[in-house]
């Protein structure tokens, strides 16, 4: 099982990473269209981990696994992936991207400001923005801010996993005839 995790925890963590390449490759001004990349690198991601508990169920435990051991599998994938995504951003964002709290906060105002919001909301934005910006001076607090923003992707995909692929084992019909006599 602990190879499994590991296998489809680090392939899901390279493969969540791809979003931040081809942001960098593409350039990263259009912070929409980086995160719908980002995003959908993570989704891709974290679909291994429905491959991974299908893997341990059908080829290492004889067919069947509970619920609570494929939600365990997943999550410890989840955590793993997650792990790898919250590292390569602190590289990123330290090297690369310093300013990225204050450029996505002042994208969220222009936005609001090009969808009508009044002024009273465009001041609070402006101060949660200002809390960020210096929320990501602290370190603890930018790879906090950065499992937040992918762990419960991993979360949702390991709690549909568990339900969709949990499965009893097969009895053999004659273990039941005498259960049933």
């Amino acid at each position: 099982m602990t190879k499994t995790i590991l296998t489809y925890g680090l392939i899901g963590g390279v493969i969540s990473i791809i979003g931040y390449i081809i942001t960098f490759l593409t350039g990263h001004e259009d912070m929409t269209n980086a995160m719908i990349i980002g995003f959908a690198s993570m989704i891709v991601g974290f679909s291994l981990i429905f491959v991974g508990i299908k893997n341990y169920r059908d080829k290492q435990a004889g067919g069947s696994i509970t619920f609570l051991k494929a939600l365990k599998m997943g999550l410890l994938m989840s955590l793993i992936t997650s792990t790898i995504y919250v590292f390569v951003w602190l590289i990123v964002f330290y090297n690369y991207y310093p300013n990225f709290a204050q450029q996505y906060g002042d994208k969220i105002v222009e936005q609001m400001r090009e969808a009508g919001s009044t002024a009273e909301q465009i001041n609070a934005q402006i101060a949660e923005n200002a809390k960020v910006v210096e929320d990501y001076k602290n370190p603890l607090m930018v790879i906090l801010y950065t499992y937040v923003e992918i762990l419960w992707v991993g979360i949702i995909f390991t709690l549909l996993a568990a339900l969709i692929l949990k499965k009893k084992p097969k009895q053999n019909k004659e273990e039941f005839k005498a259960w049933a006599e």
